[in-house]
């Protein structure tokens, strides 16, 4: 019986330390389709929530408990049944808990709008590091890869170096096949551009600001409001850093998508002072944003 109860707990152990990185929620929203059979989307839906949640993305251990929680929106926009390319645009999103506390923090809340892919009943999604498979997973290994890696840069400063290492040769290979969405320079705010944003020097900073509000600022916070909060407000200053040298940056667009909502709570408590203070900095990247803001100014103390 020992014998028996001893192999149990190590194969448990061996499970656990074999977990996949991600819990991944999946939904295909297929609404503007009108034509053919839409049993094609369900299998979509379930072939991406597989590959997502049972590729191996690194060599990390992870527990069950440790998965890094994320959602997949995919919103098609036309289907052509004869050839099996979908078009749409992809919402993704991913939360990581905030210590010693019950709460979850946004970490990503961004639209792909450029997602253009084959799929048809029957396809295996084939998970592959060295080629690119087809664009589908391309797409996929490039956000498993993002997500995991600003996941990573919220816990060490710069953490997430290796995956964006991965999320760049998935570019690479990506690049060559001509595909939308891929291209430097193609845009602003397409796969490549966020890449850059998290990875040229210019607007580094951004990584800075993930350890800082996260570590140093929520984190924080459960033990001593105002110190955590404290350390928020300082890394808010280096959005204005990144903005000084490119005003376009995606980065600007992702934590400004990821955070407001959460700024306007954080400093519900704050004084005036630092409520000012803080409405400053942000209507100095996000002057279109004023009405939101202004909610900063508004709140309470209590």
């Amino acid at each position: 019986m020992l014998m028996l109860l001893a192999l149990m707990s190590a194969f448990a152990a061996v499970a656990q330390d074999e977990a996949t990185e991600l819990n991944c929620e999946v939904d295909v929203n297929s609404q503007k389709i009108t034509n053919g059979s839409k049993d094609v989307f369900n299998e979509l839906k379930q072939s991406i929530t597989d590959y997502m949640n049972t590729t191996k993305w690194t060599n990390a251990t992870f527990g069950t408990n440790e998965k890094i929680y994320c959602k997949l929106l995919l919103t098609l926009s036309s289907w052509d049944n004869a050839t099996g390319v979908m078009e749409g645009d992809l919402q993704i999103q991913s939360q990581r808990p905030v210590y010693n506390s019950s709460y979850t923090t946004a970490v990503i809340n961004f639209r792909d709008t450029k997602v253009k892919f084959s799929f048809e009943t029957g396809q295996q999604l084939v998970f592959s590091e060295m080629e690119m498979e087809d664009n589908l997973t391309a797409i996929l290994n490039f956000w498993a890869y993002m997500i995991i890696g600003m996941d990573f840069d919220t816990f060490e400063l710069n953490g997430g170096d290796p995956y964006y290492e991965r999320a760049a040769q998935v570019v690479r290979l990506a690049q060559s096949s001509g595909e939308s969405g891929w291209k430097a320079f193609e845009d602003n705010t397409n796969r490549s551009a966020v890449l850059s944003a998290f990875t040229d020097k210019k607007t580094s900073p951004i990584r800075q600001i993930l350890y800082d509000y996260h570590r140093l600022g929520l984190d924080q916070m459960a033990v001593t409001v105002d110190k955590g909060r404290s350390a928020i407000t300082h890394t808010l200053e280096n959005l204005a850093k990144i903005y000084d040298v490119a005003p376009m940056s995606v980065c600007l667009s992702m934590f400004k998508d990821a955070k407001l909502d959460e700024l306007i709570n954080v400093y519900s408590k704050a004084n005036t002072t630092e409520k000012e203070a803080v409405y400053e900095m942000l209507y100095q990247v996000y002057p279109s944003e004023n009405t939101r803001l202004e909610e900063i100014k508004k709140t309470q103390n209590y």
